[in-house]
């Protein structure tokens, strides 16, 4: 089994939490000192966002990270280095989240080789298209990154099939419509969405975009879905933001605690 879906099927109570970062907000060195704290406070896995100028799936929060760790020269090379110095420090496997671009101009072949040999044991694509998927898979594979492949609230049962056929590991189920951000609700009818993959297989699911608060991920363990991993982005930025003025990110492992009771996991 592929070690992101190792990790998130060994989780023994209700489901595991992903938080997302982005690589270089507010800057590296607090990257990583972020990456350990999330580690130390329970954090299953954790997402790591590559900056990226035209982050379409990303809502304001994110794309405000992203051109802050861009302005300060946060690129691929720099996010390597960094993950190479904390992967073996943590007990959370790491995920990279790209965009396709930055992928198709560092060339497929040598992206995959660099984050594995960074120690990255998870890949995240948003904007990739199933239809052109076959050769990043083979070589995640070649290369041991569990690529996670995206269903969205759209997909029909004939477009999961095919997707669900595909992904060599977990599957991210898309809550909403829409960007990444905060959102005041979300939705809770994903029901039959979730049916309808673990119908299909017994692959492990992954679940994100607007998941904001406590009260949210509380409602949403309350409907006993049958999920193995929530996903929050925006919320964890949003909690770094809150550090800036004194360089205080207590916060963010308070946060990260808090979330995990609210799912259930001690």
């Amino acid at each position: 089994m592929l070690t992101i879906s190792e990790t998130i099927a060994s989780v023994k109570t209700r489901s595991a939490l992903v938080p997302f970062i982005t690589a270089g907000y507010p800057n590296l060195e607090t990257t990583v000192n972020l990456i350990y704290l999330l580690d130390k406070k329970g954090a299953n896995a954790i997402e790591l966002g590559i900056p990226y100028s035209d982050a379409l799936a990303d809502g304001i929060v994110i794309q405000e990270s992203s051109r802050i760790a861009l302005e300060q020269k946060t690129y691929v090379d720099q996010v390597l280095k960094l993950v190479q110095q904390v992967s073996p420090n943590v007990i959370a496997p790491i995920i990279i989240f790209t965009y396709y671009n930055p992928i198709l101009c560092r060339g497929i072949d040598r992206f995959v080789k660099e984050i594995a040999e960074s120690g990255a044991k998870g890949l995240v694509v948003p904007d990739l298209p199933l239809e052109e998927s076959d050769y990043l898979i083979s070589l995640c594979n070649e290369y041991e990154i569990e690529l996670i492949l995206f269903v969205s609230p759209t997909s029909s049962e004939n477009r999961i099939q095919s997707i669900v056929s595909k992904a060599p590991g977990c599957i991210y189920l898309v809550s909403s419509c829409g960007v990444t951000g905060l959102r005041g609700s979300i939705n809770y009818n994903v029901q039959e969405l979730v049916k309808k993959i673990k119908r299909s297989t017994n692959k492990c699911v992954m679940l994100g975009f607007g998941i904001s608060n406590e009260y949210q991920v509380s409602k949403l363990m309350d409907l006993q879905l049958d999920i193995d991993a929530i996903v929050m982005g925006s919320a964890f930025i949003n909690k770094i933001t809150d550090g800036l003025k004194d360089s205080n990110y207590e916060k963010v492992g308070s946060f990260c605690e808090n979330i995990k009771s609210a799912i259930g996991n001690k």
